[in-house]
């Protein structure tokens, strides 16, 4: 494949990450890209689940002993019961908490690794300390999974395991994903794509284990709120939660974010069924007064409606600067 090719076909688009990672990671996971299995098309049945999931587990048992980066979304918790399958007691979870995560998303991980019934370790990281983090240039999120994953390698002889992986899917690599380059510098692996397993076969996994967060929306940090170029710091990142919290708490919408543009405006993302519950009066009205009151000095609402990563479109089209 020519480095054209997997530039258009894995979309990482920026020109900078294809020095370090071009040859090694087509080698690896471009074929997981571009051939598809069939089965992620439609619904599997019970024994075609029961295979898959015996794959997975037959993936991470010759891994050696494995610590998962598990965030407490699907993916990572599917990863997470393999890896309890392949190696019970000696595989362990491990969260990254930091002003990124937010409490909530915290509290779901802890109580999914105790019903899947892993050991859990939450790890204090301190990519805010980083400037490279905090610039918020397009790369952001690698020197994120840097951080992570450095911290999680400096425990593994005391962790007594032998092998780190994560819970990207093969849809992971057709989006801006810089925290794969991190990935591949650290050897850390991905079993869901190297078993080409995309994101709706996870979630069917995920059913046929019994987790809980089998139809949990996805859950990105709060720094991926931040437009690209506006600094990430720990106080917007705050101002972020309490904000999707307080839209959360007046509408009961679940899915949604609060971008934080340029400018310290806030811009609301709901879905497109539920754009006319923020603008009722009173709900409007309560929240403009709760974000100003969180130190954002304008409020708006995306009338395209919520869509998962969509700062990422803004990439190719500007000089990112950092304010």
């Amino acid at each position: 494949m020519s480095r054209a090719l997997f530039q258009t076909r894995v979309g990482f688009g920026r020109p900078f990450l294809l020095p370090l990672i071009c040859d090694k990671l087509s080698e690896r996971l471009s074929a997981a890209y571009l051939t598809r299995s069939a089965l992620s098309m439609s619904e599997l049945s019970p024994t075609i689940l029961s295979a898959l999931a015996h794959r997975l587990v037959e993936t991470l048992r010759a891994c050696g002993p494995v610590a998962v980066a598990y965030s407490g979304g699907v993916d990572s918790a599917v990863v997470a019961k393999a890896a309890l399958e392949a190696w019970g007691p000696l595989a362990v979870a491990v969260t990254a908490v930091s002003p990124s995560l937010a409490a909530a998303e915290r509290s779901i991980a802890r109580d999914e690794a105790h019903r899947i019934g892993i050991r859990h370790l939450e790890v204090e990281t301190d990519e805010f300390a980083r400037p490279e983090y905090r610039r918020n240039a397009g790369d952001r999120c690698f020197f994120c999974k840097d951080t992570l994953y450095s911290l999680t390698q400096s425990k593994m002889a005391e962790l007594q395991v032998t092998c780190l992986v994560n819970g990207a899917n093969v849809d992971d690599l057709g989006d801006h994903r810089p925290g794969m380059r991190a990935a591949l510098e650290h050897n850390v692996r991905s079993p869901l794509i190297e078993l080409q397993i995309d994101k709706a076969t996870v979630r069917q996994l995920a059913h046929f284990w019994g987790l809980s967060v089998a139809d949990k929306p996805a859950a990105p940090c709060l720094a991926s709120r931040v437009a690209y170029g506006v600094e990430v710091t720990e106080e917007r990142v705050a101002r972020i939660e309490h904000a999707e919290a307080t839209v959360r708490e007046l509408t009961g919408i679940k899915e949604l974010r609060v971008r934080l543009e340029n400018n310290e405006l806030a811009r609301i993302e709901v879905p497109l069924s539920s754009v006319s519950r923020l603008t009722e009066p009173a709900v409007r009205d309560a929240i403009v007064i709760r974000f100003r009151e969180l130190g954002f000095r304008a409020v708006t609402l995306d009338l395209e409606g919520f869509r998962s990563g969509n700062l990422n479109s803004a990439l190719p089209l500007v000089q990112l600067q950092v304010r």
